[in-house]
């Protein structure tokens, strides 16, 4: 079957970018690494009741079978044998806090079981996208609980609000002194009310965005002019654009050439 996505009508899609269902995902590779986007994802192991997931050591922890990505600022590893069938939720940026009741900002670069955040309800959740017959009607019992579980009123600070949108122009994004000089809020203020609903501080989440448009720009190409890329992004240097990149990614940028998939994310990790 592949993947399927579903967008979700409002007020759901303020928050969420999709919701996607993958089967039959079969990789020759055991492990791969996964590259921060400045995003949360929630995820559902349909084919196994756990999920292995490897952070800063080389022992997997293991969860039930549904887990809670908070926002990364570096790159995690997964097993690719429990990615068989999966379905799950992509958060947009600043997306995930209305359905989880703490500040995402203390899920930086970790993994929570959902169980432990929404007990019992996330066991029944997956039972019942388990016996949902079609990836149909999964994506409607998964919207129907987001609804059900969303704060009240469903809506971000103003203040973030005006940040992501200003952080994330197409053209000329603007820095965090600008947008800070504008929303009338302390500096320290600003960062504390950010972090918890974004789960990064307004300076690390721009430099994940930016090293996101580097992939982009990427893309397939066979032929990289890495200066241009490096100073197209705003890096100052090419040392600088190199550091960076390893921090997010954990490799150098042509070894990430050399390893990329169509999954721009997705790096395969080759014994």
């Amino acid at each position: 079957m592949g993947l399927r996505r579903y967008i979700p009508p409002p007020p759901l899609s303020e928050f969420v970018d999709q919701l996607w269902y993958y089967e039959g995902y079969s990789q020759p590779h055991a492990k791969e690494r996964l590259l921060p986007d400045g995003s949360m994802e929630l995820v559902f192991n349909l084919n196994e009741d756990q999920m292995r997931v490897y952070e800063s050591t080389s022992e997997p922890r293991t969860f039930r079978g549904s887990v809670l990505v908070g926002a990364h600022s570096k790159f995690f590893v997964i097993d690719t044998a429990e990615q068989t069938t999966v379905i799950g939720v992509h958060f947009k940026p600043g997306g995930a806090f209305p359905f989880f009741k703490l500040p995402v900002g203390e899920l930086q670069d970790r993994h929570v079981g959902l169980d432990t955040l929404w007990g019992l309800k996330a066991v029944e959740l997956r039972d019942r996208l388990l016996e949902a017959p079609t990836p149909d009607a999964k994506f409607s019992i998964l919207e129907r609980v987001l609804l059900e579980q969303a704060a009240k009123p469903l809506g971000r600070h103003p203040a973030v609000a005006f940040a992501l949108m200003r952080f994330g122009a197409v053209q000329h994004p603007q820095s965090v002194a600008d947008v800070t000089g504008q929303i009338g809020l302390s500096s320290r203020r600003f960062i504390d009310v950010f972090n918890n609903q974004v789960g990064l501080t307004p300076k690390l989440f721009c430099r994940v965005r930016r090293f996101q448009e580097v992939l982009k720009r990427l893309g397939m190409k066979r032929e990289v002019d890495w200066t241009r890329i490096a100073l197209d992004c705003g890096y100052f240097d090419q040392s600088h654009f190199i550091h960076d990149f390893r921090a997010f990614s954990g490799i150098n940028p042509t070894s990430y050439l050399a390893h990329r998939t169509e999954h721009l994310n997705h790096v395969p990790i080759l014994d």
